[in-house]
């Protein structure tokens, strides 16, 4: 006979929640970051990784009860892919250390991931003050996101987000190059191109508090990013990239050419050589591009379906919901 309190047997245990904080220089902030994730998550284990601060940021994320690590390399792509490399859980928060972003919309953002069975919810940033969020970040960020969002297929609001749920297996089977700031692009481009099931919620993103000052330059790191998204198309559709290269050598060669060409049928002769013989070059160039993106495009192809084989031998979201 079954016992009345068999279900209590295979009830699964709650799942292990990590919260990563990248830092540099937020000393003004961290206490606060670590002190509200912990009252909204109590059960959370909160991770900063300190990426060589000039100041106390370290001791004050200690002092406020997190696990306090560093990083050397600088940039936050390299400390997220420290993260991610070194901790173990279930469900991972990544969220920036300067106070802007909502600790306790923490709880409903990992209860979309477990229930809908999610890989990654993004937190749209909806900001409840006009200098929380500068005009030049808004509109850097409009046109990054629409640009990799026409490149990629991306249907996100806000791309460059810094507060992100992840699974366990979006987490392990991410493979992060960017150093810099760069990674919120990585994230996302490497989450539409395995076609993982993801959301994004909208969440309240505030002000600074007094003594911490924003580390993003909104021209030198949006050409970063820029050539993050440039960098992606590279590598993950090397034909539409090749194909754009082989498009423009084609139809500057045919520009010049054409003039070339049609003297040539009318006299028989060739007075422009030098005309010619670039052309010829470009038009070389032209098809040298055409045939390189569709090699990569093979060698891609069977990069997603290992990609995609590391991914699915990982436990999902699903094994953790409640029964």
């Amino acid at each position: 006979m079954v016992s009345a309190r068999a279900p209590d047997l295979v009830r699964r245990p709650e799942p292990r929640i990590a919260v990563l904080v990248p830092c540099y220089n937020e000393e003004a902030a961290i206490g606060k970051v670590v002190r509200d994730f912990r009252a909204a998550l109590p059960g959370a284990t909160i991770y900063v990784y300190d990426n060589n601060s000039r100041d106390a940021t370290a001791d004050r994320a200690r002092e406020a009860g997190a696990v306090v690590r560093c990083e050397g390399r600088q940039g936050k792509g390299n400390v997220v892919r420290r993260m991610f490399a070194d901790i173990e859980a279930d469900v991972y928060i990544l969220v920036d250390g300067d106070d802007t972003y909502d600790a306790p919309a923490a709880p409903a953002l990992i209860d979309r991931l477990i229930e809908d069975e999610l890989d990654i919810v993004s937190g749209q940033r909806e900001h409840t003050a006009v200098a929380a969020y500068r005009p030049g970040h808004v509109m850097g960020n409009r046109l990054l996101t629409g640009l990799t969002g026409l490149m990629f297929g991306i249907r996100l609001h806000d791309m460059l987000s810094g507060y992100r749920v992840m699974s366990r297996r979006f987490v392990k089977s991410f493979p992060s190059a960017a150093a810099g700031f760069g990674i919120e692009t990585e994230l996302a481009v490497h989450a539409v191109r395995m076609k993982l099931p993801m959301a994004e919620v909208p969440t309240h993103y505030k002000e600074r508090p007094a003594g911490s000052a924003s580390k993003l330059n909104t021209v030198r790191d949006g050409l970063r990013i820029l050539s993050t998204i440039v960098g992606l198309m590279r590598r993950e559709r090397p034909l539409i990239f090749f194909g754009s290269i082989f498009l423009f050598f084609a139809l500057f060669s045919f520009a010049i050419g054409i003039p070339v060409v049609i003297e040539y049928f009318q006299t028989g002769l060739v007075p422009r050589l030098p005309t010619a013989v670039l052309v010829t070059g470009m038009m070389v160039l032209a098809f040298l591009s055409l045939f390189t993106g569709l090699i990569l495009d093979t060698v891609t192809r069977g990069r997603w379906e290992m990609k995609r084989l590391r991914y699915l031998a990982i436990p999902g979201p699903q094994d953790l919901r409640r029964p």
